[in-house]
């Protein structure tokens, strides 16, 4: 079996040197008191992060719209509000039906049935 091929990273100095100061930042205390809130969204200093928050409610929405993890993001709203409206529909009708069962049961039970 071949060996896999891996390839060789050439950093200059300068950029070593780059990482080096951004690695060797000070954070400031009270930004390492992280907090967890109950829903899973990580508070530093008591703020909330919100990219990660929002990335969070856009997966929960792409698990609940068919087909909604195919989608980006615009594509996402406009099929979540046709998926509504379907809802809105399917209650309607359901709705409609459950009148239309009770009013025969309703008739059935008058005529002695």
């Amino acid at each position: 079996m071949d060996k896999p091929q891996f390839q060789t990273l050439n950093l200059t100095t300068a950029s070593r040197q780059k990482h080096r100061r951004r690695s060797r930042r000070k954070v400031p205390a009270t930004c390492n008191a992280k907090k967890i809130h109950r829903n899973g969204a990580v508070f530093a200093s008591g703020e909330p992060d919100e990219k990660e928050v929002v990335e969070r409610k856009i997966r929960a929405l792409q698990s609940i719209v068919p087909g909604g993890e195919s989608l980006g993001v615009d594509k996402l709203f406009e099929q979540t509000a046709e998926y509504i409206m379907n809802l809105q529909h399917q209650v309607k009708a359901m709705r409609a039906l459950s009148t239309f069962f009770e009013s025969l049961e309703k008739e059935k039970s008058e005529c002695g049935g």
